[in-house]
């Protein structure tokens, strides 16, 4: 046990460390667009560049004092609440561009070397050196909290872990909407990461990365729905429970946080029109697709944070005869 602890802090400063780049090249590129030393991103005026990497500036530093708190003495004074609500964020970012990373990475080295429409050169705004050194964070990040986090949570909430006892096989520990709608919504998503045209607005505007990421999507969203839906029926499942919360969290981390962060994107570029930039969803399907998601996240991670509360107790004989005991009192 004292040998994965020493790991989990270790992996803790890595996750720091790994942030370190992405948050300098974030602020290399805010003072550039300042100084008009470096070009801004396309289809952003300088004011909306600005404010997406001001805003993913502070992500950055948000992740970076994460990965401190996992492993600091002061960590463990945090409130819980905020320590779980960066850490699920986080982690609802990470698990949905590690495969994406992993897997776009062979799909662009075949369009590219078959003189495919690939983005190499296309775009100056950002070299291959600082994409690969951006790419590099994510992953570091992602496989050092994968690690640094259960020993946290081991800390500071042993009983985490664990299933609770004594818990009424027959009773539900929460609404099966969450179920529903998760299901729903990685169907659809896994429709058009399939190549399905229903719901789409845009048919030429899906690369390749597109359509990775957006099955990845799918696949977080489909594995919540199952997770959950065995945790709150209470039934004998083969599969271990840390499992099944390890799903039901990452699950519903990647659907919260890919739809909290595209909501707001697709409805800018829905309103503002901007010439240059066009997303293939329809802007009503989506958005209707990314507020669900954004509930049925925020719900799965309610009921798993509520689980113990809402458990139903089977009491034994003394609790049993304390409560008549009571009762004649």
């Amino acid at each position: 046990m004292e040998r994965w602890d020493r790991i989990g802090r270790a992996a803790a400063y890595g996750a720091a460390a790994a942030l370190v780049p992405y948050l300098l090249i974030k602020v290399t590129w805010v003072v550039g667009s300042l100084l008009r030393l470096l070009p801004i991103g396309r289809g952003f005026s300088l004011g909306e560049w600005l404010v997406l990497n001001t805003v993913t500036i502070g992500m950055a530093a948000a992740g970076i004092a994460l990965g401190l708190a996992l492993v600091r003495p002061w960590g463990m004074r945090i409130p819980g609440w905020l320590v779980g609500f960066l850490a699920w964020v986080g982690s609802g970012f990470l698990v949905s561009i590690l495969p994406f990373v992993l897997v776009s990475a062979f799909v662009s080295s075949g369009t590219d070397s078959s003189g495919g429409s690939g983005n190499s050169g296309g775009d100056a705004a950002m070299p291959g050196w600082e994409a690969a050194l951006l790419q590099c964070s994510f992953v570091g990040t992602g496989i050092a909290l994968a690690i640094a986090l259960p020993t946290y949570l081991r800390r500071r909430w042993p009983h985490a872990l664990r299933r609770s006892e004594r818990t009424d096989p027959r009773t539900s520990a929460g609404p099966l909407w969450p179920v529903v709608t998760s299901a729903v919504t990685g169907l659809v998503w896994l429709y058009w990461a399939a190549g399905g045209p229903v719901g789409i607005a845009h048919r030429d505007e899906r690369p390749a990365g597109w359509h990775v990421l957006v099955g990845v999507s799918a696949c977080w969203a489909l594995a919540a729905s199952a997770a959950i839906l065995a945790l709150i029926r209470r039934r004998p499942n083969r599969l271990p429970y840390p499992l099944l919360l390890a799903l039901a969290w990452l699950g519903s981390g990647s659907m919260f946080a890919w739809s909290g962060w595209r909501l707001p994107a697709t409805v800018y570029v829905t309103l503002s029109h901007p010439s240059d930039v066009n997303y293939p969803e329809s802007a009503v399907v989506a958005v209707a697709l990314h507020v669900t998601a954004v509930l049925t996240g925020a719900e799965i991670m309610r009921l798993l944070v509520r689980g113990d509360r809402r458990q139903v107790r089977v009491p034994d004989n003394a609790q049993r005869s304390a409560e008549r005991a009571d009762r004649r009192l």
